[in-house]
């Protein structure tokens, strides 16, 4: 399926970051962390994921197996160059990032998530989310639209009125249509049934404030993944956690989990004899 937007790719290091944006998102709400990883010496790549960057019926046409499509594609030019790679997502795309460590444990050597999105829970969410759940057909979810959460999931208010300003200025959807919305469900209940498989490190960077997918959802990756889990909780965000007001936390979180796991492989990608334990965190 199409895409409307280029990759975008930058750094030429050994050490490969694979940074995957949320649904009806863009590369553009994780650029801020691409940049910092760019800065430190990584290679990062950022790919738009099918459907997205163009018309809705560009994005309808799409499901998650499309989306998981160009993850992947992103994953394999980064393990051609790179010795080490991290996959990262913000919501969906952390979600997409669980599944590529899941399928793929030979090429992604550890986890970053950002937010992950398994169920919605946050305050934010429509009264009628409960019986939109029981819709289990395409063509009838597409009769629903979900509008975006009062506050775009961003806390602080220069930033959410920036960037209000900005899509109403270029037409972008303030709502989404339901058949992505459930299309975004079904990769979910893919990926649960997989977390048993996931035995990289993973790094969770999860708002207590979350007001689109609450901090059950990273509670419970915490108990369900089968590697080692730094949970780090934010006390001054809500969803975007990558370009609201603790985005500096993030990107210091992610570089310093980094950090650890390029010293923990060789040359070659080999894990040495004894990689860094991980611990809770609050930010």
């Amino acid at each position: 399926m199409p895409t409307h937007e280029k990759s975008s790719k930058s750094g030429s290091g050994r050490v490969g970051v694979l940074l995957i944006h949320g649904l009806c998102g863009s590369p553009s709400e994780i650029r801020f962390v691409a940049n910092g990883l760019t800065r430190d010496g990584h290679t990062v790549l950022c790919p738009p994921l099918a459907g997205h960057g163009g018309s809705e019926a560009d994005l309808m046409a799409t499901g998650w197996r499309d989306w998981y499509a160009s993850a992947e594609k992103g994953l394999e030019e980064l393990a051609r160059t790179c010795d080490t790679v991290i996959v990262g997502g913000l919501s969906t795309g952390a979600v997409l990032g669980l599944m590529l460590a899941a399928r793929h444990p030979d090429k992604v050597h550890a986890v970053a998530l950002y937010s992950p999105t398994l169920w919605l829970s946050g305050r934010q969410i429509p009264w009628y989310m409960p019986l939109f759940r029981m819709i289990d057909s395409k063509w009838v979810a597409n009769l629903f639209r979900l509008p975006v959460p009062l506050h775009v999931g961003i806390k602080d208010k220069r930033i959410r009125d920036f960037i209000t300003g900005a899509l109403a200025a270029d037409g972008s959807r303030l709502s989404t249509p339901g058949g992505a919305v459930l299309e975004r469900r079904r990769l979910a209940k893919v990926v649960t049934k997989e977390l048993g498989a996931i035995t990289q490190p993973v790094l969770i960077v999860h708002a207590r404030e979350d007001d689109y997918a609450g901090l059950d959802n990273a509670a419970y990756l915490q108990r369900e993944l089968a590697g080692p889990v730094d949970l780090v909780v934010l006390e001054d965000s809500y969803h975007m956690v990558t370009v609201d007001r603790q985005r500096h936390v993030v990107l210091d979180r992610t570089t310093s989990f980094i950090a650890r796991i390029a010293a923990s492989f060789g040359a070659a990608g080999k894990r040495a004899p004894a990689a860094a334990a991980m611990a809770t965190a609050v930010a």
